[in-house]
This record gives C-alpha cells, structure tokens and sequence, in this order.
C-alpha cells in the first residue's frame, strides 16, 4: 500500500510539472490594451528604456497564449527584463514581470490566487516581446 502511495505521488508531481496555467490566460485574454515596459535587460528593474502600448486583439491573444503556456518553478534570483500590464476599460486586470536575456531564467511572473507564480517564456514568446520592443 505505501509503494502505490509513493507512486501515484510521483505520478501527481510528474503530471503537475507540464500543466499550462489556464487560469491566467482566462484573466488576460479578454483584455482591451496591454502596456509593456521593458527594462534594462539586465535583469534589474531600476531603468525603463522603452514603454508600449498594444491595442492589437490578434497580439493579445498571443501573449495570452504564451503567457498561459507551461508551468515553471519561480527563481526569484533571475531578476526582470520587463513587465506588461493588461488593461480592460481602463482598469489594470493583471501585472506580469518577465525574464528574457538569460536562458536559464526565461518566465513570466504573475501573482495568482494570493501567490506568485510563473510559466516558461518560449523562444516564440521572446520573439514577440523583441518585434514589439523595436
């Protein structure tokens, strides 16, 4: 009895690890504008050399998208490229950090149901972040 505990823990974990975050993207998606600062790209927060506006639904929806995408374990360490702020009717709906510039660090980070949580930023979501940034 206690192996098949042990097993199907291990199961639950494993099976937890490659979950997408649905949740945040039921938050974010219906949003009507999203600012986006980007940082430094040293991963400190203290310098915005750029600030966007995205009024696009089509390129919502893909931040939505890659923003709701797998799970990840939050490094705090890592520090911040950027953040992008999702808006409906004028009304911040969600703030979310991101870490692009260091491979081992690639994530968005969001606070969720009162903890901070994050998901993988793939190299689709890093190719989006850049073309808007230029």
């Amino acid at each position: 009895m206690k192996n098949v505990i042990v097993v199907l823990s291990l199961f639950a974990v494993l099976v937890s690890c490659k979950r997408n975050n649905t949740k945040i993207k039921e938050r974010i998606i219906n949003a009507d504008s999203v600012a986006i600062n980007f940082f430094k790209g040293d991963g400190s927060m203290d310098t915005v050399i750029a600030v966007r506006i995205i009024r696009d639904k089509k390129t919502i929806e893909q931040l939505s998208d890659l923003i709701g995408g797998e799970s990840t374990d939050l490094n705090i360490k890592c520090g911040y490229d950027g953040s992008l702020h999702f808006f409906k009717q004028n009304r911040v709906e969600q703030d979310i950090d991101f870490r692009m510039n260091d491979k081992d660090c690639m994530s968005f980070s969001f606070k969720q149901e009162g903890r901070i949580t994050a998901t993988i930023l793939s190299p689709d979501a890093k190719k989006i972040l850049e073309a808007i940034r230029k």
